[in-house]
């Protein structure tokens, strides 16, 4: 864990291969900010041309904090007007600090998980896109404290804070732009596409691709309490993973929630030791933990449910471009009913979105997907010809 403060930062660039370095801000900078550019070389995430970012966004209270990410650039020249920039919210990978990946992929965090994005990541590289992935808040070079976990708020910010911050040192790179990505990342990439017309009204946007979103999430929780049993099976551990990560998140971004007041001492103490942890490890230590020990009363009183749906609900009307929805009908770590949910929100509201099916496990792409991105990404993030 590299730690950034008021010891002093280095904003930097990369050209012609050479790391420039000029002293950096040590107080809080607007969101957005670059803060430092170090390229890596090829390899670096089984890509090419990438660089580790670290740049100024917010927390949900507006508060400005450090966050960590990747830059990725085609190889060749840019097309005239610049490459298009794709944006990649990744899938959920934990806590804590060191668990984003993005910007330090040696951080051995589900590394089949990891192959399986940076396979995204590669398309649309070779495509001609320039890609931004964001650690999010608290899960890259910064302790910030724990990751506010499904927080759409700070989820978009990380997004769309990235994407200034490169643009700003990188003028070979487009106005024009989409974001794209699965479970966590889904969720991720739908609140961006909600909130890019407000904080990002000088920008192109063009389009969203979320694989299995964690939608709909808020309306089920709720009916957790002191009677809910341990889940059979390695997806009901990766679903008591998700249930404890949502409560740590809450606990430290939404005091107004009053989690602690929903707990049991065992479930303080739970949540306080594993508040830092990357999703393996979490998921191991959820192994014989019943979720009803870990509450004292129902979810379901108090300002908890009234918070839950401000902290992470996905807008179904209002945006502005069109969506890509890659669903699978047989995901049990995000019930396939919570997608077919999100489905018909969005059509009863008139949104622009279209829905390729599978029958995979969660985020698992079948080759009607891959063709859906390839075709998708052509028409809204077309490369012009360099005359």
């Amino acid at each position: 864990m590299r730690i950034a403060g008021a010891l002093g930062l280095t904003v930097a660039t990369v050209a012609a291969g050479v790391l420039l370095s000029v002293p950096g801000p040590a107080t809080a900078e607007p969101a957005g900010t670059l803060i430092t550019e170090t390229g890596q070389p090829d390899g670096w995430h089984n890509l090419w041309g990438g660089s580790s970012v670290t740049y100024w966004t917010t927390r949900s209270n507006g508060e400005p904090v450090q966050a960590s990410g990747a830059l990725f650039l085609p190889s060749g020249p840019p097309p005239a007007g610049g490459w298009p920039i794709m944006a990649w919210d990744h899938g959920t990978t934990g806590l804590g600090p060191g668990c984003g990946c993005q910007s330090d992929p040696e951080r051995e965090v589900l590394p089949y998980r990891r192959r399986e994005e940076d396979a995204v990541m590669r398309l649309f590289l070779s495509k001609g896109f320039a890609v931004v992935a964001p650690d999010y808040v608290g899960l890259g070079e910064f302790d910030t404290g724990p990751h506010p976990y499904l927080e759409l708020r700070t989820e978009a910010g990380a997004t769309i804070d990235l994407v200034k911050a490169v643009r700003s040192a990188r003028p070979e790179l487009s106005r024009t732009w989409a974001v794209s990505g699965p479970s966590q990342g889904g969720h991720a990439a739908l609140g961006t596409s909600s909130y890019q017309a407000r904080l990002a009204p000088d920008l192109d946007f063009r389009g969203t691709i979320a694989i299995d979103p964690a939608s709909d999430v808020e309306k089920v929780l709720p009916i957790a309490g002191p009677w809910v049993p341990a889940l059979p099976g390695p997806s009901g551990q990766d679903t008591d993973a998700f249930f404890v990560s949502i409560l740590i998140g809450m606990r430290a971004a939404r005091p107004d929630a009053q989690v602690d007041s929903y707990l049991t001492d065992y479930g303080r103490q739970l949540l306080d030791s594993v508040r830092y942890d990357c999703l393996g490890e979490l998921t191991d230590k959820m192994k014989g933990v019943v979720p009803g020990a870990i509450l004292s009363r129902p979810l379901s009183e108090g300002p908890f449910s009234a918070v839950l749906r401000d902290y992470m609900t996905v807008a179904t009307s209002g945006y502005t471009a069109p969506i890509l929805l890659l669903l699978n009908t047989t995901d049990t770590t995000v019930p396939s009913p919570l997608h077919a949910a999100l489905a018909a929100q969005f059509a009863a509201n008139g949104v622009d979105f279209s829905t390729v099916l599978g029958t995979g496990d969660h985020t698992e792409l079948n080759p009607a997907m891959w063709a859906a991105i390839d075709a998708f990404t052509d028409r809204i993030l077309a490369v012009p010809t360099v005359s």
